[in-house]
């Protein structure tokens, strides 16, 4: 009877604010429905159960007391709100041509990532990206360890018409690179680009060997290259990546297979690292520099 009591109450004052102020409170019962199919939403957009869980546990937070206009619905309440929640996570960003313009040259980029996410062919649209910017790129063939990486390598170098430095097979990939930014001072050639061995996260020898490149050279960039359709699975190599080496920034290719933007928001949630640039094709120009507009127009379909 108490119970009942208390809900009679609660909707009678209900009613009264919505007759002296046009408005009503979101409280829990209203919220919950919305929140749980927008979480379903964002998990079918590709976002980590464990981020889509914790932005709908903010959402829920933040809108709780919060007034609703009648004939505002809370689906248009709960999608503003996570606009907002979208701009603090994106709050760090990375304007990779203003860091090429004032950084010292030459400048180190080693790129870092699992086999068969696109690492080789994204260095070479790094690449044109700076020779159509009158920069002098280099290539490095620190995958010493895959057969036909450095043929691969190569053969986006000829294409491009710039030099590739490169040991035998077997070598210490952190003497490759280090070999390559000094050519690259004797030169004075801008960008050294270090592709490295593909590996997974759990493989220690590897990533033993990724540590020391980066102690051994000092890179002015470290890229971690995975697929943006990858979810669940790009959110636990980049988090594996990001505490065994560190990371600056993403590169997320194969959007154009379907990527619905998900992988991008998990990511730099859990990392808190900005993304440089999106893949969307096969070609050397197909690389899309990140914009947060531009991200939340494919995220939410406007």
């Amino acid at each position: 009877m108490f119970e009942a009591l208390k809900s009679k109450i609660s909707s009678l004052s209900k009613i009264k604010e919505v007759l002296t102020e046009g408005e009503i409170s979101l409280d829990d019962s209203s919220l919950r429905d919305t929140l749980w199919e927008f979480q379903i939403e964002l998990m079918e957009c590709d976002v980590a159960l464990p981020v889509a869980e914790r932005i709908s546990e903010v959402l829920r937070e933040r809108l709780i007391g919060k007034k609703r206009k009648i004939g505002t619905s809370v689906e248009e309440i709960v999608r503003e709100a996570f606009r907002e929640i979208v701009d603090e996570i994106f709050i760090h960003s990375l304007d990779f041509d203003e860091f090429i313009e004032k950084t010292e040259k030459p400048i180190l980029l080693v790129f870092i990532g699992v086999n068969g996410t696109g690492k080789t062919t994204t260095i070479a649209k790094i690449a044109k990206r700076l020779l159509d910017n009158d920069y002098t790129p280099i290539l490095a063939s620190g995958d010493t360890f895959r057969a036909g990486a450095e043929e691969q390598l190569r053969e986006h170098a000829e294409r491009l018409g710039i030099r590739v430095i490169a040991h035998r097979y077997g070598a210490d990939p952190a003497a490759v690179i280090y070999d390559a930014v000094a050519h690259a001072r004797a030169r004075k050639a801008d960008v050294v680009l270090a592709d490295t061995s593909g590996r997974m996260h759990t493989n220690v020898n590897l990533m033993d060997q990724l540590r020391k490149i980066c102690r051994v050279n000092t890179p002015d960039l470290v890229i971690f290259v995975d697929e943006a359709i990858a979810g669940n699975d790009a959110v636990e190599r980049a988090m594996r990546f990001e505490r065994e080496v560190g990371i600056d920034a993403h590169i997320l290719t194969k959007v154009d297979a379907d990527a619905k933007g998900g992988t991008a928001l998990s990511v730099v949630y859990e990392t808190k690292k900005p993304i440089a640039f999106f893949g969307t094709g096969q070609r050397y120009e197909d690389l899309k520099k990140f914009s947060k507009d531009w991200f939340l127009k494919q995220f939410l379909g406007e």
